[in-house]
């Protein structure tokens, strides 16, 4: 069987379940042969995942997922083959997360006028790196406030919900020119989100690709394979590399395995020596 690797997953860096070292064994397990570590808007994980990937034989891709501002769109960027804690993609996370910072601080107090008294400590206690609205649903679940993670988000998190306020992010220019200046590869992360209309991917892809995006996910846990077809038609007219991968997050993601997805995902090996080869060329 060709080798199968997963270009999109999570650990305890950003908000998944399983720390960077235990993603890197779960990994072995699963038979991969690559695995790339892409936590949202951080690259804290790396250093811990690289020494126990050496450890296992397995190769991992360094990265981090970009949340970016376009078009009023939930759009993501993997950032492939970055890790440098002092390059143009830290700098830039750097300046979002002081941001980010005082969200949270203000999503607590709109929390606290609506009735639910939680404290940063109480958030804090259910994050190992990047604080985030993941965590304070997880705090208001421990505090019995509401009885599952999702009813968290549709009360009071979710966009429109009593105590959401927005993200700061990245434009697609800052996040690709920084992830370029690192030496990495500017991957857009799951289109199905943008758009399941082809015509209308096709406008943001080539929208994107001008302002120097390297690839597209194409093999994803949510992609039908009908869908998956076309986005990987769009990716060879447009002269886009292929990417995929399961977004694996552990216990948080319970029906998306990784490597797998929902059961069904086979990411080729292949992809990664095409992107390998893309970077030789630049």
């Amino acid at each position: 069987m060709p080798p199968r690797v997963d270009l999109h997953t999570h650990s305890t860096a950003s908000d998944g379940t399983l720390s960077p070292a235990q993603l890197m064994r779960a990994a072995a397990e699963a038979d991969l042969s690559a695995i790339a570590l892409t936590d949202h808007d951080t690259l804290a994980g790396l250093p811990e995942a690289k020494a126990e990937a050496e450890k296992l034989g397995i190769e991992l891709v360094p990265g981090c997922e970009l949340s970016l501002e376009y078009a009023g769109l939930p759009t993501h960027m993997l950032a492939l083959f970055v890790d440098d804690p002092a390059g143009a993609v830290a700098r830039e996370l750097e300046r979002v997360m002081l941001a980010r910072g005082r969200r949270n601080e203000l999503m607590l107090e709109k929390l606290r006028t609506v009735g639910v008294h939680l404290h940063e400590e109480d958030v804090l206690r259910h994050a190992d790196g990047v604080v985030g609205r993941p965590h304070i649903a997880q705090a208001m679940l421990a505090a019995g406030v509401v009885r599952t993670f999702d009813e968290a988000f549709v009360r009071f998190l979710g966009k429109g919900a009593l105590a959401h306020i927005p993200k700061e992010k990245l434009n697609p220019r800052e996040a690709i020119d920084a992830v370029h200046a690192d030496g990495g590869l500017a991957i857009l992360a799951h289109p199905y989100l943008l758009s399941m209309q082809a015509r209308h991917l096709e406008t943001i892809l080539r929208d994107l690709k001008a302002l120097g995006l390297d690839g597209v996910e194409v093999y994803y846990t949510e992609h039908s394979e009908r869908y998956t077809t076309e986005v990987a038609r769009l990716a060879d007219s447009l002269g886009l590399l292929k990417s995929g991968g399961s977004d694996f997050h552990g216990a948080v993601k319970p029906g998306v395995r990784l490597g797998r997805g929902r059961g069904g995902l086979f990411v080729p090996g292949g992809l990664l020596d095409e992107m390998k080869a893309a970077r030789r060329r630049a």
